[in-house]
């Protein structure tokens, strides 16, 4: 069994400011069909505390909590282990890694994720303009399927791929595929930044969840939001 029990799902990305209007969102959500997961980041965790954040989740919710520490993997590799300890402390059921500092980094960070039995999600390339070297940014080209192939020589199997970039994500499927990985995708970048859930989960195949922030916690109605993204998975 995977992180998340159904093959598809919508997680949403509780970017939101203060504990009372998460609350607010995971209650609105917690029982609509197709809610997989809940990630959380900086936004929450710096000013309230991680461990916080995930036990006023667990008080509704029994869905995993995923933490993306935006970006964690960045720094040098023996700090991977003090901060999946801290992530293991703090009650989170799995992590998000974007190993942009080197191979090295991503080798040891990966270990000491998996050494402390969290769930893993390896991220490669991201959604926004001028990542790649090719669109203006720093990395090159070919930097997100390395660091996917690295993360597949180690056993992950769960990987972040970009919702608004149906080819990339037709790209790196093949690659896991050929790598002989039964992946499971994730994808930000749908809907506030131009994805489309149908468009996407066609192109990442039978195990893939939506990640999706604005969309719902900016709605109106935050349960009927969710309600109508999950009706798209098909």
């Amino acid at each position: 069994m995977g992180l998340i029990k159904s093959d598809k799902s919508i997680i949403p990305a509780l970017d939101v400011e203060g504990i009372a209007r998460l609350k607010e969102i995971v209650s609105a959500t917690a029982g609509v069909e197709g809610i997989g997961a809940y990630k959380v980041g900086f936004e929450l965790a710096i000013p309230y505390g991680l461990k916080k954040v995930v036990q006023e989740i667990r008080r509704l919710s029994d869905k995993p909590v995923i933490y993306d520490h935006q970006k964690a993997a960045t720094d040098i590799p023996a700090t991977g282990a003090k901060f999946a300890q801290a992530c293991r402390a703090s009650g989170v059921d799995a992590v998000i890694l974007f190993p942009q500092a080197g191979p090295e980094t991503e080798k040891a960070w990966i270990k000491a994720v998996q050494d402390e039995g969290l769930g893993l999600i390896v991220g490669g390339e991201m959604t926004h303009p001028a990542y790649l070297e090719t669109d203006g940014g720093f990395l090159k080209a070919d930097a997100p399927k390395r660091m996917y192939e690295i993360a597949c020589d180690l056993g992950v199997k769960d990987f972040v791929v970009p919702g608004n970039k149906p080819e990339k994500i037709l790209e790196y499927k093949k690659l896991f595929d050929e790598k002989g990985v039964d992946s499971t995708l994730y994808s930000p970048g749908l809907i506030a930044q131009g994805g489309k859930i149908t468009d996407s989960g066609k192109a990442a195949g039978k195990k893939w969840h939506a990640i999706v922030g604005r969309a719902i916690y900016q709605a109106e109605d935050v349960k009927k939001a969710a309600e109508e993204l999950a009706k798209e998975l098909g």
